[in-house]
């Protein structure tokens, strides 16, 4: 086994390692979600804390690492008799992405199943982890399903399996840390609050510390166990710490001026339902703990919002996560005593007694997203070569004082309207792509619809269908005990049907012809409405703008809503509409996406009023790369961006070229939408 990192030797990440060490004090705390850009100590920090937890404790023999001073009664080994424990360390268990349902809940044994006919449960990550430490890294591209399951079994502290005839309950408290690059996706909303801290890192843009990082790294990629030795002392020391801390917990108290203060807090910044203060309180007491004290003050509760608060106030996926701390501070100031308080003994976030702190915590607002505004606080950028203060906002476009009424002149960014509820937009056909939740897809989980036999290797069993091959064959096979003789060509693969997700490319006309900031505006908002149903679908998005004399990709494809947000919202506009340019250049990131990701299926939206300028015959040019991706079955929706009194229909034009359907502004909001996938289906059927 190699020689781990010792946790008091990392540089810095003075937050990481707090709400680390804040978990390992009190695991009821619920685990910390660790954001951050890649390379900086993320998993270093949680492989390095193993080494510091308090050995544990088991029954001899028990898959599920009973307790023996207080065995599970519904341990699945059980009931344990009386008995000596053995003690080992505590486990680092690690959570793949790619793993099944099957590895991480456990499953019928079905090995011993058909050798010798019993009924057997094997366990799995979740048992292995029990009184440990479960990690996931990239917790963000796991599987929904399996966060659901993980998260559940977090809250509940045991795991649940019915399945396939099993029927087992057993202990599953562990402490839960996950690890993601926000760039790479979201989490969704409701599991970002399943997550009790998060702490935002990033790497250090002070000289003499990124040298020190790695001078230390060289250090120990030269001689793993000597730079573990040089630094015992300190791990040393740092256990001690924990397990004094683990002994003051209970004798903490919290008292009511304190849960006012938390109780108000969490109300300021409108977080949804209970958790927060629960997890706040259990925050604050653990954070006196460490600085080995008694009694929470209010400076513990601050410390606890910064950490506990910030992934539960986003109020959708484009808001950055974070906390105004002038607002945390006059809340605090508000629902305390009315004398003044020094504060008494400050925690101390420097578990290894060097750095400063900053009291940033998870205040920093990473995130990448820009946050929608209500209407009355957006306010339009001025246009390049003048002011528009004189300009009438009701003006019509075309009109004179229209802002962006010229074609050649480029417009600065318009802030988008209010995003608002779109109904699906689906890819006809079944897929076999991703997990999701857009398109119909055969997937490794869903609903079983049949069996069949295994193309390769064997996934997913489909027992009832196994037995019922297997079974007139026994007498010929001299079957003659309880066990069930089963051969290769009696397995079936089980079929299931399920949700996928797919790659969503916008192709978003930015020209003069849409450059009237009333209409450009309504455009930002109404892609930013799909770029949140993308989001909530697990979906890719990709970005591809034209205007002037080209089409460039403004994002690659990603499954970063927020980074698609962020570009949206910088895009400017005017100039010409080479609106095959845009059509040639989308075709161009399709056909390299096919070769990464063939399974995954990708569904074409193009936003333009449907005109096409610059170059010789711009409108036939446009309607042959439409065509090239009808020919290739690319599933496609046009949104007509055009309005005024006089409408020449050429996105309809565009949408049938494309072989796809075209929809106006207006029939994207859900209330408006109900025809629309029947009409993207039946476009596909007859392409």
């Amino acid at each position: 086994m190699s020689t781990p990192y010792p946790f008091t030797a990392i540089v810095g990440q003075d937050d990481l390692r707090l709400g680390l060490l804040l978990n390992a004090v009190s695991p009821a705390v619920g685990g910390v979600l660790v954001r951050g850009e890649k390379g900086t100590a993320k998993s270093t920090a949680v492989r390095a804390l193993a080494a510091l937890m308090p050995e544990v404790s088991v029954v001899p023999g028990c898959r599920f690492s009973c307790d023996p001073v207080s065995p599970d009664p519904a341990c699945p080994d059980g009931p344990h008799a009386e008995a000596a424990g053995v003690s080992r360390a505590a486990r680092t268990v690690e959570l793949p992405v790619g793993a099944s349902e099957d590895r991480l809940v456990g499953a019928l044994d079905i090995e011993r199943a058909l050798s010798e006919g019993v009924k057997a449960f094997e366990p799995g990550l979740l048992a292995d982890a029990h009184r440990g430490i479960l990690y996931v890294d990239e917790v963000n591209l796991l599987h929904d399903h399996l966060v659901d399951l993980l998260l559940d079994a977090a809250a509940m502290g045991a795991s649940y399996v019915e399945r396939e005839g099993v029927s087992v309950r057993h202990a599953a408290r562990f402490l839960l840390v996950g690890t993601m690059n926000p760039e790479e996706g979201e989490l969704r909303p409701q599991l970002l609050d399943r997550f009790g801290l998060t702490v935002e890192v990033a790497a250090s843009r002070d000289t003499d510390e990124r040298v020190e990082v790695v001078r230390r790294r060289l250090a120990y990629d030269d001689d793993p166990e000597g730079f573990a030795a040089r630094w015992a002392g300190e791990e040393g020391a740092l256990r001690e710490r924990i397990a004094a801390a683990r002994a003051l917990l209970p004798r903490v108290v919290l008292g009511d001026g304190v849960l006012r203060q938390i109780a108000a807090t969490c109300a300021a910044f409108e977080v949804d339902g209970m958790r927060a203060d629960i997890v706040m309180a259990r925050t604050a007491t653990a954070l006196a703990s460490w600085a080995g004290r008694e009694e929470v003050t209010a400076d513990d509760v601050r410390r606890a919002a910064l950490l506990a608060l910030p992934h539960r106030r986003r109020r959708n996926p484009f808001d950055a996560p974070g906390l105004d701390e002038d607002t945390l501070d006059r809340t605090l100031d508000e629902a305390g005593p009315q004398e003044s308080d020094d504060g008494g003994d400050q925690p101390d976030p420097d578990p290894d007694g060097g750095g400063n702190d900053d009291g940033g915590g998870g205040g920093g607002g990473g995130g990448g997203g820009v946050p929608p505004q209500a209407d009355g606080d957006r306010t339009p950028p001025q246009g390049e070569g003048g002011s528009d203060s004189d300009t009438p906002s009701g003006a019509p476009e075309g009109s004179p004082d229209a802002p962006g009424r010229s074609t050649g002149a480029e417009q600065r960014p318009v802030a988008s309207a209010e995003p608002f509820r779109t109904k699906m937009l689906s890819v006809p056909g079944l897929g076999e792509g991703a997990a999701g939740r857009r398109s119909r897809a055969r997937t490794e989980h869903g609903r079983t619809t049949g069996a069949r036999r295994p193309q390769g290797a064997l996934t997913k069993l489909h027992l009832a269908a196994t037995v019922q091959a297997a079974a007139p064959h026994q007498r010929a096979r001299g079957r003659s005990g309880r066990g069930l003789v089963v051969r290769r060509d009696d397995l079936r693969q089980a079929t299931r049907e399920g949700r996928e997700g797919n790659l969503v490319l916008f192709v978003v006309d930015a020209s003069g012809s849409m450059a009237a900031r009333q209409r450009m505006s309504a455009v930002k908002g109404a892609v930013l409405s799909l770029l949140l149903d993308a989001y909530q679908r697990r979906d890719k998005v990709g970005l591809v703008t034209f205007r002037g004399k080209e089409a460039e990709v403004a994002l690659p494809p990603t499954s970063s809503v927020d980074a698609a947000a962020s570009r949206l919202e910088s895009l400017p506009t005017g100039g010409r509409t080479p609106l095959a340019a845009g059509l040639l250049k989308a075709h161009d990131v399709l056909r390299v996406e096919r070769l990464r990701d063939p399974s995954r299926r990708p569904l074409l939206v193009v936003v333009t009023d449907g005109r096409a300028t610059g170059g010789p015959e711009p409108v036939a040019l446009a309607g042959r790369a439409g065509r090239l991706h009808r020919t290739e079955g690319t599933a496609s929706v046009v949104v007509d961006c055009e309005s005024g009194y006089v409408r020449l229909g050429l996105a309809g034009e565009l949408a049938r070229e494309l072989g796809g359907t075209a929809v106006t502004l207006g029939e994207l909001r859900a209330d408006s939408i109900a025809g629309l996938v029947k009409d993207v289906t039946a476009a596909g059927r007859a392409a």
